[in-house]
């Protein structure tokens, strides 16, 4: 997402398959009830993903997920809905979770490799592809923040900068396919509009700011990270597909044209979106126009791996939500079938646009004891599949639609 950090400070200066008809029905192409049976589909045919990255961390600090009110294991409620690719953000050492956040050297570092693990054992236990995305920081890399990783600081040479990137990456990706957890999607980077690594640069760290005019190093060290992918893959019985990832289909253009020319990256295999309608220049009905564009310019697969919609407005807890009133747009009110009928008409204009996949953003922080740097509980609970007694309700019926590929 446009990120926690970014958009909170946006905010503050502005298969065992069930169609659990009691959550919820889904809808046809009129938007009203559809009571036909739910279709499943591969992560081959089309993506339908979740980032599930804080729910190990809800799990930890009392979160609990009900289907029909009965608990159950939230990993399997997703697969058991339609999810077919579990997204996962890789922190390179994220120490501020013990220190800043929780004060117990105790705690997991979540979103740290560990941490990723476990989420990747429990997605795979479910049969569910995995999309890892490296951020390349210790903290959350999106279009406002690219901080460097702590280890990393004192590099003041592109090329040792370009191997500890290869390094990280290829020992991470091989210690996972040494226990069977080799992801099928791999994101060199999250949101990197203008670069990575760059915010908190110090004076002769290599500058990697594309909109600073930087694109061959910027360029250099993504090479980096899609060789050790490869190299990593090479290895596996999983290759896996590599996503580059910027935020809004308005900004997509202008970034792949200068990293595939000036930067001289072409070994990916698909452009990776954030599509925020709320912090978009780009209306829903335009972004299937935007996705054939870029598929055609580029000859690459599109897919949307950020995107989400509120189903109330209203409060689980005290941490002020992100999305709001200005969240809401017309024809699709903050409810519950307000939230399926904006997820199944964005996937249809993906699926129109030629697109390959969609991945809603943390459909399940519900609230719960767990905190972050800027309160306790969920600033993104309104945006969930659950409803604040954590039962599921019908959203997550988008993936299980049938969009008729």
């Amino acid at each position: 997402m446009s990120h926690l950090l970014s958009i909170i400070l946006l905010l503050l200066s502005f298969n065992a398959c069930s169609s659990d008809s009691s959550i919820g029905p889904r809808v046809n192409d009129e938007g009203q009830p559809d009571d036909s049976d739910p279709v499943f589909y591969s992560a081959d045919e089309f993506v339908m993903g979740a980032d599930l990255s804080y729910v190990n961390q809800v799990l930890d600090h009392g979160g609990t997920y009900f289907v029909d009110g009965e608990e159950q294991n939230p990993y399997q409620i997703f697969a058991d809905h339609g999810t077919n690719t579990v997204r996962l953000r890789l922190w390179h050492n994220p120490e501020w979770v013990q220190t800043e956040v929780y004060n117990d050297d105790d705690k997991p570092l979540y979103s740290g490799f560990d941490d990723v693990k476990r989420s990747m054992k429990e997605a795979k236990a479910q049969g569910m592809a995995v999309n890892l995305d490296f951020h390349y920081s210790d903290i959350w890399a999106d279009p406002s923040h690219q901080d460097i990783p702590q280890a990393w600081m004192e590099i003041t040479d592109l090329e040792v900068l370009r191997d500890s990137v290869y390094n990280y990456t290829y020992e991470t990706l091989s210690k996972l396919n040494a226990e069977g957890l080799m992801p099928e999607f791999v994101q060199v980077g999250n949101e990197t509009n203008c670069g990575m690594m760059y915010t908190n640069s110090p004076e002769n760290f290599p500058p990697l700011n594309g909109c600073d005019g930087h694109w061959e190093n910027l360029g250099a060290v993504i090479n980096s990270g899609i060789e050790a992918v490869r190299d990593a893959g090479a290895e596996s019985e999983i290759n896996p597909k590599i996503i580059l990832h910027i935020a809004q289909p308005e900004n997509t253009e202008w970034w792949f044209e200068n990293i595939t020319s000036s930067g001289g990256v072409s070994d990916f295999d698909i452009i990776g979106l954030s599509y925020y309608s709320q912090f978009s220049d780009t209306p829903l009905n335009e972004l299937s126009g935007y996705i054939q564009s870029f598929r055609t310019t580029f000859e690459k697969d599109v897919m949307i791996v950020e995107t989400a919609y509120p189903w109330t407005l209203e409060n689980a807890d005290n941490y002020t939500n992100i999305f709001g009133e200005d969240s809401v747009e017309s024809g699709y009110p903050a409810t519950k079938e307000g939230q399926l009928q904006y997820l199944v008409d964005l996937t249809k204009a993906v699926i129109e646009g030629g697109g390959s996949g969609v991945m809603v953003w943390e459909p399940a922080w519900i609230t719960s004891d767990m905190k972050d740097l800027w309160g306790t509980g969920s600033s993104w609970e309104n945006n969930a599949f659950f409803d604040y007694d954590g039962d599921l309700h019908q959203g997550i019926n988008f993936m299980t639609n049938d969009y008729e590929l």
